[in-house]
């Protein structure tokens, strides 16, 4: 089994998503388009947030009273604007994106991600379709071993030794990869690895699309604008 360098690829970019992250949600359409415009092909990696360990953790029943909480006020803060945020441009593509009523461990998904990758590109961008659209509906669990393997066979992957690769090399690999993201800068989703640079975050996609369209003309304005100096 061979170990993934966290910034290297024999593609021209390298992107990283969560299935529990709806930034990378929201990033995954735009971000295919880049590989249809382009005639390239992607290096889609799974980078699995460990979200407790910086937000802290809650759960809600089905009517969405908290049932669970270990998040500070501050936390909170931070995640109810996350989510608005989220939802605000959700709704200008006509998304569903429902808040999730808890931390989902996403690595059974991530090692799928791996699994569907090594079947093929149609395979993996049916996957991670299946599994983005009905997540986000509140409609797939995917801490459910069965389920998951429903939906690779539903993308059109082998299931077949699909659990022994969940235990065994898909485990390993996928650990090795979350073990060496920290250490080379990557600590978010969407992340972009275009040549011997890291974008973090969909609002550089028009950076990305710039450096694979070879750079020309000025560099793309992500809407950081100066501000003018105080009138006194």
């Amino acid at each position: 089994m061979r170990q993934m360098n966290p910034l290297i690829s024999d593609k021209p970019l390298i992107v990283y998503l969560d299935f529990k992250s709806p930034y990378a949600y929201l990033a995954k359409d735009p971000t295919v388009q880049l590989e249809r415009d382009f005639q390239i092909e992607i290096d889609w990696r799974p980078l699995t947030l460990d979200i407790p360990s910086f937000l802290g953790s809650a759960r809600t029943d089905d009517k969405g009273n908290l049932v669970e909480n270990n998040r500070t006020p501050r936390q909170w803060n931070g995640v109810r604007y996350a989510y608005m945020d989220a939802k605000r441009y959700a709704r200008l593509k006509d998304m569903i994106l429902y808040g999730p009523q808890k931390i989902w461990d996403s690595s059974i998904a991530s090692i799928g991600m791996l699994w569907a990758k090594a079947q093929g590109r149609v395979q993996l961008m049916a996957y991670m379709d299946l599994v983005f659209e009905r997540f986000w509906r509140r409609e797939l669990d995917i801490e459910d071993l069965k389920v998951i393997e429903e939906i690779l066979d539903e993308a059109g992957c082998a299931v077949d030794g699909f659990r022994d690769y969940l235990e065994n090399d898909g485990r390993q690999l996928h650990d090795q990869l979350q073990d060496t993201l920290h250490p080379a800068g990557i600590f978010g989703v969407p992340t972009y690895i275009i040549g011997s640079e890291r974008f973090f975050g969909r609002e550089h996609l028009p950076m990305v699309r710039w450096i694979l369209e070879g750079r020309p003309g000025a560099k793309p304005d992500i809407a950081y604008q100066h501000f003018p100096e105080k009138i006194t």
